[in-house]
């Protein structure tokens, strides 16, 4: 018999999405059935599904307004129609953090939701998403297993000391400290990294997931020893819209002769900061890339002098360096961040192969480099349905599942 699992990451203006057919009699096998995204929740949401093979599966527009309870409610409509005879067992859901609480993925009952929402003040702008779909899906279809899936969880194998801050004790243990993010693609690149590096995957590793959000993390066999990221997801290299690092200092400054409040921070820190705020243009690396601007330029180059100075730290944090891995959407697509990145990574005895950096190739460092330079796709959503099988399996619900009921809302 082959059922289906859900991957989900709802966040505030989207909900992205994959689904995933799973046999009865090979636990381990996942196939990818679809793959999409609705957008602009809260003013005119649009669903754009694409099956495996690549093709349109669906593309309109979804009625102005709609919620996020109402949009699941029909993306659920949508899965039921285009299953083909299988049945939706269950959900797996991307949670930014599991906090010290969850260093693995959950079967979510009351008491774990109890838990996660306490853990809304360390991520105010996501965990709330995270958990009202987990709600609406636990209301339009009780008795759906829903996993949760922690973006921090990957990172709990750091030492004390790459993730305590230097204040005051009491405040560390209220849990003011280093979490790091972006666990999910870690740890799927840190399952394929064999395949790609060989022995080397066991040895000194830095994964660059650039994307709209970006980090980077150091692995010693295969398990993060240090990340850029820490208490919240501003951290560290400067993102699409988001600060990177910054001098505390600069906060207090900002509240003291600018009169800025606690809203007016977030959004400048969240929203309107990072490539958009350097280059007044975009967000997007690919106009800015495209644009002959003196400020988009000045952009990219702070982007990948980031990336420079942070390597240089995961690298001193390891030791030396064996493999330096580029994932995420920049870090797979954009040939120019990587050449940039690996040219003044050259003391580190990295040697860049151009032309297979330009054919966007596994391996762009030549074989006279010291260091492996892989690109490697990260796939998160593949992570959350392998982890939501095994916490099923592990709990006996595949084997005791029954087709969970829906509740009527209505064909909007």
């Amino acid at each position: 018999m082959t059922d289906a699992i859900l991957a989900l990451n709802a966040g505030s203006s989207s909900i992205k999405f994959a689904l995933y057919a799973w046999r009865s009699d090979d636990a381990t096998s996942l196939a990818a059935i679809a793959r999409g995204e609705i957008e602009g929740i809260g003013d005119a949401p649009r669903l754009a599904i694409r099956e495996a093979n690549g093709n349109v599966a669906a593309r309109r527009e979804l009625p102005a307004g709609s919620d996020h309870k109402i949009l699941l409610h029909l993306l659920l409509e949508w899965i039921d129609d285009h299953l083909a005879g299988r049945s939706l067992i269950a959900v797996g859901h991307r949670v930014v953090h599991g906090g010290t609480d969850f260093s693995a993925p959950v079967l979510i009952d009351e008491t774990v939701l109890a838990q996660l929402e306490r853990l809304v003040p360390l991520a105010p702008l996501h965990q709330p998403h995270n958990l009202a779909a987990i709600r609406c899906l636990a209301e339009a279809a009780p008795g759906l297993p829903q996993v949760a899936c922690f973006d921090t969880g990957f990172h709990r194998t750091n030492l004390s000391l790459a993730t305590t801050f230097a204040l005051p004790r009491a405040l560390t243990d209220e849990g003011v400290r280093r979490y790091g993010f972006h666990g999910l693609s870690y740890e799927y690149i840190a399952g394929a990294l064999p395949h790609y590096a060989g022995a080397a995957a066991e040895g000194r590793v830095v994964v660059a997931h650039l994307g709209h959000g970006a980090s980077m993390c150091a692995m010693r066999a295969r398990r993060s020893v240090a990340t850029t990221m820490g208490f919240t997801a501003l951290d560290g290299l400067p993102m699409g819209r988001r600060c990177g690092t910054l001098d505390p200092g600069v906060l207090l400054f900002l509240m003291r002769e600018k009169g800025m409040d606690y809203e007016s921070l977030t959004d400048l820190l969240y929203h309107r900061s990072g490539l958009l705020g350097v280059s007044g243009i975009s967000d997007d690396m690919r106009d800015l890339l495209a644009s002959q601007s003196a400020a988009a330029k000045e952009a990219v180059d702070l982007f990948t002098y980031r990336i420079g100075r942070e390597l240089g730290s995961l690298a001193g944090a390891l030791g030396g360096l064996d493999v330096l891995v580029f994932t995420g959407g920049i870090g797979e697509h954009a040939s120019a961040v990587r050449e940039r990145v690996c040219q003044d990574a050259g003391w580190l005895g990295i040697r860049l192969d151009s032309a297979a950096n330009e054919q966007g190739r596994e391996r762009i460092s030549t074989s006279e480099s010291r260091v492996s330079v892989l690109v490697i796709p990260t796939d998160e959503d593949l992570m959350i349905a392998r982890h939501t099988t095994a916490v099923l399996k592990d709990h006996g619900a595949l084997e005791s599942r029954q087709p969970p009921t829906r509740t009527a809302v209505g064909r909007q």
